[in-house]
């Protein structure tokens, strides 16, 4: 049973490990996150256009080739 006292010490210190690494963290500026954001959705859009036209493109293919 006097592990679990070990296992206490072995808690905190973790967590007080895990405060400090916290604390290096560097957080972006308003501005860039808004930059970032506004980037992964044009992206995301335009990937979104290139998958339909392919998908309407390889289905246009595949009906032509059926129905010969």
């Amino acid at each position: 049973m006097g592990e679990s006292s070990k296992n206490g010490a072995s808690k905190k210190s973790w967590f007080s490990g895990l405060r400090a690494e916290f604390h290096k963290i560097i957080w972006p500026d308003k501005k860039s996150i808004g930059k970032q954001t506004v980037a992964v959705i044009v992206v995301s859009v335009i990937l979104g256009v290139i998958i339909a036209v392919l998908d309407m493109g390889i289905q246009y293919g595949v009906d032509f080739l059926v129905n010969l």
